[in-house]
């Protein structure tokens, strides 16, 4: 990385999950949208709630929560789906990712983004870029196109790609 990239302002949107605040590329983030009656797929990891039909197409939705290990909650108002497209194998996947409610967009230079802490077991650090600091509260910068492993990414793919799904539900057929 050179200085100007190092150097960059770059914006980023805040979320929540529980007590916790993250925040993730706005490139990798194509829309937000309100929550929605999701189509359960059997046999799904627990994180993949399901699907949902966006413009026509079968878009997987994971639990961001339960993603992370944090303790599920009831949604709410505020509770949305953050439609994302991570790059896995030079290949660009679209996934939606339910959040407890989203914040602001920041402008951030990355060099103020310190590497990220050993932070045990609680999160996984390979899918988080570093730390920001604002005022006195940390974010977690994630890298969300490190957030799924291959085979999951593979399942999310699978799931989205199926002209006729495992239910006998067609794309045209899951509901809004």
């Amino acid at each position: 990385m050179n200085e100007n990239d190092e150097n960059q302002i770059n914006h980023y949107l805040t979320f929540k999950l529980g007590d916790e605040t993250f925040a993730s590329h706005v490139n990798n983030i194509l829309k937000i949208l309100e929550m929605q009656k999701i189509t359960e797929v059997p046999k799904s990891p627990e994180f993949m709630k399901g699907v949902i039909n966006l413009r026509g197409n079968v878009l997987p939705i994971i639990d961001a929560r339960l993603k992370f290990g944090i303790k599920p909650m009831p949604y709410t108002d505020k509770t949305c789906i953050l439609v994302l497209s991570i790059i896995i194998e030079k290949e660009s996947v679209e996934v939606g990712a339910i959040v407890d409610a989203v914040m602001d967009v920041i402008e951030f230079q990355r060099d103020n983004i310190k590497p990220s802490p050993s932070l045990g077991s609680k999160y996984k650090s390979d899918f988080i870029d570093g730390v920001m600091k604002i005022d006195d509260k940390f974010i977690m910068v994630l890298n969300m196109d490190s957030v799924f492993s291959t085979n999951e990414i593979i399942d999310l793919k699978d799931t989205a790609n199926i002209p006729e799904n495992k239910n006998g539900l067609q794309n045209n057929d899951i509901e809004n």
